[in-house]
């Protein structure tokens, strides 16, 4: 069955206009299921009318004619609008619906709708130590990580994962969607276009090109098209490798806000689109289909100027008929100068295109250099870029640990005196010295994140709407597949790792916005895991490391059950291989956590059986072993041929019945049922 949908550009605060708006296109060409509303909804933060329009719409007197899904824009959100998502998961009224930054909502009709909100600017995309929230106007590689982690499964982002079958098996083979709202445009997008415009490539975001190529959108909306956002339609194009699948792509003007001298950019697109399924009948090749922008290699981009007053094309209500635009003679310019009406994202002026800007070696402001946490210059500006560690070589971002001999920020681990006594090598057998530092880890890389096809999804045991639980490879105690007198008491082993779905790199890390539904979810499994181990006549212990060096690490806790009859014992082992070690615990806990909230520090966290909490403050150029937890707990159960987890591996047979095991024991527990 088809579902229509009415897609608008950005409202830019005009809440109220819009709504009527709406209602009297319902009413003329509904009834529509759903309006999505892409760019900026909100109006900026200074606007009296807009900050006014915001309260009505969050205290319900300003009402949706239909069920809206509104995105963020170029533009940070309110307080009151971010306070409002947390606290209802996204419903900010009655039919208006807050999407997340980096998400996918699934609808009653079966539709797979996701969003990436926020704007792209290269040094925050790759700087960033964790996804921004709302209330930053940019998105990071965590935000799109985010955003293909959530693709992997098809529930609907109002309700927890019910089942570990889905996310197991939607994992391994699509992340199809239906409809991709952005506010950007991806940068290929124009390949092969006989119609595309002249848009400066400050509007592009290169990332999305590979979040298309693996998500393969039927329909892709996008906002910020030209300075104001322009109405541009381009020709469909088809994915060979998934039955001819048809992909359109719409970059619509802005409903609200300042407009350009002429007639206003068309802002909004109507359309029906049915939810696929295996007996739908295929969909014939559009005749104006295009070469495929994202598969296919492109030698030359030829791109002609378009008209952005245009308003003709049939499909503007349910159609699919699209009719090609008529191609415009090229508008000639000065060579090296902008085309007419082109004006600077930076400082509006027209005569230089935005790399040659001159306020463009000004930070913003409240921006701090990444590299040196000092504001007034750009990372690429930094004084100390290019500093020197102590043995000669290039200085390491403050945080870096050396894996070699742990010392902290001195120098890469390449430049090591205790690294180079020995030639390291590299998956091919070959010596990595001379090469330069190691290649930070990237979340596709990451071992906990879901979107990395080499995750062994088969040891995840449950899934919530915002973190996953997962056995470890090598548990800590030997699991009941494994015989021996130390075997677990907790069917399938026990040892548990509860993992954010997002990637960060310490729970201390995640922003304030939206860290309350992460860690309430986290704090549900441990409650959980403590009710199952009871069962078994055992107590629970929780460790974290919560060390910023390790960059590209993922943030996750470890849930390990203690026999009653060592309960008692724990803490005193902590303490006494702390001592070994130089690890020591803060007289007050609480404030030490409270000390390295934000991201402000490293710590290393452990819950006690009794409740009661250890926290070490892991101090610069200090050595802390990230295995400590694991180290403290083999002295424990007197297992030290268990401290490296790696000899404890099973075969994926054995791993398999282990989780098989587990899952059917904690099934009466589990709060994602």
């Amino acid at each position: 069955m088809s579902v229509k949908v009415l897609t608008v550009g950005s409202t830019v605060g005009s809440i109220r206009d819009l709504f009527a708006k709406i209602k009297a296109i319902d009413a003329k060409h509904g009834k529509f299921d759903l309006v999505l509303c892409t760019g900026d909804f909100f109006g900026p933060l200074d606007d009296p009318s807009a900050e006014e329009q915001t309260a009505q719409l969050l205290d319900g007197t300003l009402e949706a004619p239909i069920e809206c899904y509104i995105m963020q824009g170029n533009s940070p959100l309110s307080d009151s609008v971010i306070q409002k998502f947390a606290k209802t998961g996204g419903e900010l009224c009655k039919n208006v619906f807050l999407m997340s930054k980096s998400g996918i909502i699934t609808t009653a009709n079966g539709l797979r709708i996701a969003c990436l909100g926020g704007r792209y600017d290269p040094e925050i995309y790759f700087s960033a130590e964790a996804a921004p929230g709302f209330a930053s106007p940019y998105f990071s590689t965590h935000t799109m990580e985010r955003l293909l982690s959530n693709t992997l499964t098809t529930s609907n982002a109002k309700q927890n994962y019910k089942s570990l079958a889905d996310i197991q098996s939607t994992a391994s083979s699509s992340q199809l969607i239906d409809i991709l709202t952005t506010n950007s445009w991806p940068a290929a997008i124009t390949n092969f276009s006989s119609t595309a415009p002249g848009l400066a490539s400050s509007a592009d975001a290169p990332p999305l090109d590979d979040a298309i190529r693996r998500t393969k959108p039927r329909y892709h909306f996008a906002a910020a098209g030209g300075t104001p956002p322009m109405f541009w339609e381009r020709e469909p194009f088809i994915w060979s490798d998934e039955s001819d699948r048809v992909s359109r792509f719409v970059s619509l003007g802005a409903f609200g806000g300042e407009s350009a001298t002429g007639k206003k950019q068309r802002w909004f697109y109507a359309f029906s689109i049915a939810p696929n399924s295996p007996t739908a009948p295929s969909i014939p090749r559009p005749a104006n289909a295009t070469k495929n922008p994202f598969t296919e290699a492109v030698a030359r981009s030829v791109k002609r100027p378009f008209d952005s007053t245009t308003d003709s094309g049939e499909n503007f209500i349910f159609g699919n008929n699209v009719r090609q635009p008529h191609k415009r003679t090229r508008v000639e310019g000065e060579p090296g100068k902008p085309p007419p009406g082109y004006k600077c994202h930076r400082c509006e002026a027209s005569d230089h295109f935005i790399n040659d800007c001159p306020e463009r070696t000004k930070p913003p402001e409240g921006y701090v250099c990444k590299i040196c946490d000092t504001p007034g210059h750009l990372v690429r500006d930094c004084p100390t870029r290019f500093a020197l560690g102590d043995t000669g070589g290039k200085k390491p971002k403050p945080g870096y640990m050396c894996r070699a001999c742990g010392s902290e920020g001195a120098h890469f681990v390449d430049d090591c005196p205790l690294s180079s006594q020995r030639p390291r090598e590299d998956h091919r057998g070959q010596g990595r010295r001379g090469r330069g530092p190691p290649k930070e880890i990237a979340p596709d890389e990451c071992w906990f994140c879901l979107s990395n096809p080499n995750l062994a999804k088969h040891l995840i045991v449950a899934i919530g709407a915002e973190c996953y639980v997962t056995l470890p490879k090598g548990q800590i105690i030997p699991t009941q597949s494994q015989a021996g007198d130390n075997s677990s008491m907790v069917p399938g082993g026990g040892h548990i790792l509860i993992v954010p779905i997002t990637h960060y790199p310490t729970y201390s890390t995640i922003p304030e916005d939206l860290s309350g539904p992460i860690i309430e979810e986290t704090e549900k499994h441990k409650a959980a895991l403590r009710a199952m181990y009871a069962k078994y006549g055992c107590g629970m212990v929780v460790f974290e490391v919560g060390r910023l060096s390790a960059k590209g690490g993922h943030a996750h806790v470890q849930a390990v059950p203690i026999p009653n009859k060592l309960k008692d014992k724990v803490e005193e082992t902590f303490r006494a291989e702390g001592r070994m070690t130089g690890v020591d615990f803060e007289e007050d806990a609480d404030a030490a956590l409270e000390a390295c909230a934000g991201g402000r520090g490293s710590y290393f966290r452990v819950d006690l059986p009794d409740g009661k909490k250890l926290v070490h403050l892991i101090k610069d150029r200090v050595p802390f072993g990230i295995q400590f937890g694991r180290q403290v707990l083999v002295s424990l159960f007197n297992t030290p041929e268990r401290l490296d987890w790696k000899a404890c591996t099973l075969s994926e047979e054995e791993e398999r019945a282990d989780a098989q095991a587990f899952k059917a024991a904690f099934a009466a527990f589990d709060p994602t049922l």
